[in-house]
């Protein structure tokens, strides 16, 4: 008996081995369904809202998957016009396109 999920889950599994490029981890996928959630309600969220959620790691390690995340071009970080030392993050087409790409493969398994 195969569940949706785990069929979401070999879906993705694949789909990961084929891709070249360096596969995000966790705490990237966390941080990314964070922003894109947030950017959904049209929240506007700044690097030292991101860092503050401890729950999912320190400053230091979310500071540094930020930068990585803005390195592999899923963020972009805006300067607030008012006070250039507060970020804005902003995701990215490619962002879009993972979240479109993760949509499909979740409803590509619930319909086999």
């Amino acid at each position: 008996m195969s569940s949706a999920y785990i069929r979401f889950l070999n879906l993705i599994d694949a789909l990961d081995r084929m891709n070249p490029g360096r596969a995000l981890d966790c705490l990237e996928i966390e941080l990314l369904e964070y922003i894109m959630a947030q950017n959904s309600k049209n929240n506007s969220l700044l690097v030292g809202d991101l860092i503050g959620l401890s729950h999912l790691g320190s400053q230091a390690t979310l500071h540094g998957r930020l930068k990585n995340l803005s390195a592999q071009g899923y963020i972009k970080l805006i300067s607030d016009k008012a006070d250039a030392r507060k970020k804005f993050v902003i995701p990215t087409q490619l962002t879009i396109k993972y979240v479109k790409f993760m949509s499909d493969c979740l409803e590509k398994s619930l319909r086999s």
